[in-house]
């Protein structure tokens, strides 16, 4: 898997494949033979089957059950201890800086688990962000089309649930007054706090690193529009809303569940959390406008 895509090599049958690009390299390729299932214990396991007299054709597959990076914790706990800090973060920060220090902890929290690693490990938890995460030169070309799709991808799926959107929002909080548009005090400020200190290290760590990690070790056996998708979706999803919990305690913000469950699936359909980022950020400002035009904050 490269990228997100489906590859295959050919090879001679005499000649064992290039070394792939493995934290652990695994002794070259756990003693190489071209007719057995080799197990890379990273991000796919390579079934070979003869493809022609001579040749041997490794066809790369989803690898059920891998945890990367390896680490002595599992993915649970690793979750229980980053949503101690943060909420003892929030309480202790000042007030006006409460949401930038605990972006900056899951920012940091994902630097350590995925982005120090090797290039395939932060592909593979989709935190890549066109690049601009991997060591070695931005290629800018990559990362206009990789921000482009997603931001197509985010878009397409504000207005596909814009109109359900408000009607719910309506009906949560009760509105009976009519819309009166209130811009925030400053749009850029709005717009660039939302991606940057609240959606972007929210989706790194709960859709990048955590469900990525929980997929690994409990398997994606369900299909959802397109989407491998498993357990680890669901309690990524639930980890979120019990953290927004815990840093405000209101039952209320156990709503973002469901809008959670969305940001997962897109992370699973678009294979990264760019599309999810932008999303999230769309989501909140929609939010946001819907609460400062019904009169629901001063």
């Amino acid at each position: 898997w490269i990228e997100g895509e489906r590859v295959r090599t050919i090879a001679p049958l005499s000649v064992p494949p290039a070394r792939p690009e493995t934290a652990s390299n695994i002794g070259w390729l756990r003693r190489y033979h071209p007719l057995k299932r080799i197990q890379s214990g990273r991000t796919g396991v390579c079934t070979a089957r003869r493809a022609s007299p001579g040749l041997v054709s490794f066809d790369p597959e989803p690898l059920e059950g891998a945890r990367l990076p390896r680490t002595h914790l599992h993915p649970l706990r690793v979750a229980l201890i980053v949503t101690v800090i943060v909420t003892a973060l929030s309480y202790g920060a000042p007030l006006d800086y409460a949401a930038t220090v605990v972006g900056g902890a899951f920012l940091a929290a994902v630097g350590w688990l995925v982005a120090r690693h090797d290039i395939p490990t932060i592909r593979h938890f989709g935190v890549s962000l066109g690049g601009v995460v991997e060591p070695g030169p931005i290629d800018a070309k990559r990362v206009a089309r990789d921000a482009s799709k997603a931001l197509a991808w985010a878009l397409g799926l504000a207005v596909a649930i814009f109109v359900p959107f408000v009607i719910g929002f309506r009906i949560y909080w009760h509105v009976q007054q009519g819309f009166h548009f209130r811009p925030p005090a400053s749009m850029f400020d709005e717009v660039l706090g939302q991606i940057v200190v609240i959606a972007l290290p929210e989706e790194a760590f709960y859709r990048g690193y955590l469900m990525t990690a929980l997929d690994d070790a409990w398997g994606t056996p369900w299909t959802v529009a397109k989407a491998k998708l498993g357990w680890g979706w669901i309690a990524s999803s639930a980890l979120f809303a019990a953290g927004h919990l815990l840093t405000e305690p209101n039952a209320q913000r156990l709503a973002v569940f469901f809008p959670a469950l969305l940001f997962g699936w897109l992370r699973a359909r678009t294979r990264g959390v760019g599309a999810p980022v932008l999303f999230h950020a769309l989501c909140n400002i929609m939010a946001g406008t819907l609460t400062r035009g019904y009169g629901l904050t001063t």
